[in-house]
């Protein structure tokens, strides 16, 4: 009877000692150390983005690249958050099984180069960085590679893809490409045999491309916004539907929004695409009182006479 109550305290308290090994809790001294180097990391940062002098931008992003290593090398710097590296952006799966630093290099308008590194959730420093090698990279949406030939760009989410074949990380990601272009980017993230792989055939045919693609890439005029990103509310990826734009003598032919969104829902760990979402229709314009007196309009594309409906921006 001894026995038996004893070995149910043990079951009961399982629970209690796995919850205590997941709350990793790094030392005062770990703390302190990472401290000091995201203060040098910040003032780095700092240059990289504003400092007016090309070579001082390099200089202070190679720097930037060894003192963020030295940091990473703490044990249980994963559990560091860096919050204050504004100019970085710090990404983490949903999982939490790993997390991805990337910042941008402007080199000039029409050239950036983007620094990244994945860093894996685990007590001694196991990392992959990521090397930029977008202008040698011919067919962008279809390329499968590993870290040393990545396409740079900014990451600002990460989802979970659950595929029956193992777990794929969606990275979404913005490139600002050049003076007159943007690019908004979502890439797939795999883990094979221990090794990174980018890229992967998971999106389906659409009204742009052909499908399956590796990578998902929407390219539009940097004097417009452009939606790419997980809505929560909606349940799916959602994306705005681009038509081509005359542009300017400069510019050349650029595609803009026209109102309209495409996207996908995850359905068994596969996406499945909807080629027009259905949209919020208001009686009334979102402002008190519109600019130009009139109620909004929305451009309608399942509409080939033209006619404008009312709605929402």
């Amino acid at each position: 009877m001894r026995n038996l109550f004893f070995l149910l305290v043990f079951s009961l308290l399982i629970p209690v000692f796995g919850q205590a090994q997941n709350k990793v809790k790094l030392s005062g001294a770990a703390q302190k150390e990472l401290k000091l180097y995201e203060d040098t990391l910040g003032v780095l940062s700092f240059l990289v983005i504003n400092d007016s002098l090309p070579e001082s931008r390099f200089a202070a992003t190679r720097k930037m690249i060894l003192t963020l290593k030295k940091a990473l090398k703490v044990t249980n710097s994963y559990h560091y958050k860096f919050e204050r590296l504004k100019p970085i952006s710090i990404q983490y799966a949903p999982d939490s099984t790993f997390r991805i630093f990337t910042w941008q290099l402007f080199v000039d308008d029409n050239t950036y180069h983007y620094y990244g590194v994945i860093q894996m959730n685990s007590p001694e420093l196991k990392m992959y960085p990521l090397v930029d090698r977008s202008a040698k990279i011919e067919d962008v949406q279809q390329s499968i590679s590993g870290p040393d030939n990545w396409y740079g760009v900014i990451y600002y989410n990460i989802l979970k893809l659950k595929d029956p074949a193992g777990p794929k990380y969606l990275l979404f990601g913005l490139d600002t490409y050049s003076f007159f272009k943007r690019r908004k980017v979502i890439d797939v993230l795999t883990f094979k045999d221990d090794q990174v792989v980018l890229g992967a055939p998971v999106f389906p045919k659409t009204i742009n491309n052909d499908g399956p693609v590796n990578r998902l890439m929407l390219e539009y005029s940097a004097e417009t916004s452009v939606k790419m990103n997980w809505d929560e509310a909606m349940g799916m990826i959602i994306y705005d539907h681009l038509i081509p734009f005359n542009g300017t003598a400069k510019s050349g032919p650029v595609n803009v929004p026209d109102g309209t969104y495409e996207g996908f829902k995850i359905e068994l760990g596969k996406l499945v695409y909807f080629d027009k979402l259905e949209t919020q229709i208001l009686d009334e314009a979102p402002t008190p009182t519109p600019l130009n007196g009139k109620k909004n309009v929305i451009y309608d594309r399942s509409n080939p006479t033209g006619k404008k409906k009312t709605g929402q921006n």
